[in-house]
């Protein structure tokens, strides 16, 4: 067995470049102390025009946000940044899988950025493509392949999307998901033992659909972990389930306990509790109204003043939907402060580090995606955009 030497760094002295992408630019970093800041991101914008569009995640601190051309979901601003042809530069400030997604939809011609690379997603990282087709050539030999369709979350890797594509397989969103599976068990109305779907990477999003849209029991669900041998399932498990999970969460949105609402309809019984569907089946199956990131700012927009609201999602829009809407009571569903930590890599000194570096004609931090991987992932992205319904949002 082969050992690695990892540094042992002390607290705040040292940087490993190996394990810590983005911590260092090829440039001088603001200090985020520096005042200028705001002035600096506004005279970077001016100077860049049209050349530059700025996505802003709802997730994203307010500093950054208020930068931003348009505000939404993944898709919704993946979407938005391939509307936007004449765009030369697209600073995505987000995560590492959405710039991906941004630069899978638009033109060859149009340069993604993301301001700091170490912005990634812990969910998107839970299922590697070595790992994704491990389990698919467990199936191969459990005998039961030919009857698995791949469905994969937004929130998941170029690659994995493209394994999707390449394999018969399509994306969802939080909002489209129950219509996704509904046309991935079309897909094998003749399966022995009838049709299957792994669900990647969010165990949550795929277990409330499948129970709690589609009326699958939690008994047709089985959890597939990647770091157990067979996934840690026999092969009769396999040929009995209907919906394999991948076991990945989101670090967010899975901190929240169904002891919390109690707690909180103890002290307010008039209290609605609202949560986004990757949250535990537990707090699911307790809130009063659950859906994606959209719903949840439609629903308290057009709630009534003196209501009262419980938001199971990230704490950055929470306090924005608290912010905008002081008539209403709004509080976190969670007993401690928990931000998104890799969302909150993207800071003002980051985005006007990225900014002024297009200004002197430098690319810093490209997100590009090869072209057979964005060729695989549109197949799957394409099969999601035709499903019936409304337009895919996360």
């Amino acid at each position: 067995m082969t050992t690695v030497d990892l540094p042992l760094l002390p607290l705040g002295r040292g940087v490993d470049l190996q394990s810590e992408r983005g911590v260092e630019c090829p440039g001088d970093l603001p200090a985020a102390s520096d005042p200028d800041l705001v002035a600096r991101a506004l005279a970077a914008k001016e100077a860049l025009g049209e050349r530059v569009f700025v996505l802003g995640h709802h997730y994203q601190r307010d500093e950054v946000i208020q930068f931003a051309d348009v505000t939404g979901d993944s898709f919704k601003l993946a979407r938005e940044a391939a509307a936007r042809p004449d765009a030369e530069f697209i600073v995505f400030c987000g995560v590492h899988f959405m710039a991906e997604s941004a630069d899978i939809l638009t033109s060859p011609a149009q340069q993604v950025v993301l301001p700091d690379l170490a912005a990634g997603c812990s969910m998107a990282d839970m299922a590697r493509l070595q790992q994704v087709e491990a389990a698919w050539d467990a199936m191969a030999e459990a005998g039961i392949q030919d009857s698995v369709v791949p469905v994969t979350y937004m929130n998941s890797s170029a690659d994995i999307k493209a394994f999707c594509g390449r394999n018969g397989g399509v994306v969802c969103t939080s909002s489209n998901a129950q219509t996704a599976l509904e046309w991935a068990y079309a897909q094998k109305p003749d399966a022995e033992g009838g049709a299957k779907v792994l669900f990647m990477p969010d165990q949550h999003l795929g277990r409330n659909t499948a129970v709690l849209q589609m009326g699958l029991t939690l008994e047709d669900c089985v959890v597939w972990d990647p770091h157990r041998p067979g996934g840690g399932l026999t092969p009769e498990q396999l040929r009995d389930a209907r919906m394999i999970l991948w076991k990945g969460h989101c670090s967010v949105h899975g901190r929240f306990s169904p002891d919390v609402v109690d707690a909180l309809r103890a002290k307010d019984p008039e209290i609605q509790i609202l949560v986004h569907p990757e949250c535990t089946h537990e707090v699911v199956l307790k809130a009063d109204l659950v859906g994606s990131t959209e719903f949840i700012i439609q629903t308290i927009e057009a709630a009534p003043a003196g209501s009262s609201w419980a938001i199971g999602t990230e704490l950055n829009l929470v306090k924005r939907l608290a912010d905008q809407h002081p008539d209403k009571k709004i509080a976190f569903l969670d007993r401690t402060v928990c931000y998104c930590s890799t969302m909150n890599r993207i800071d003002l000194p980051h985005l006007v580090w990225a900014l002024e570096s297009l200004v002197a004609g430098t690319v810093v931090n490209r997100i590009d995606v090869d072209p057979t991987t964005t060729e695989q992932a549109l197949v799957a992205l394409e099969r999601m955009l035709a499903l019936p319904g409304k337009t895919a949002k996360d």
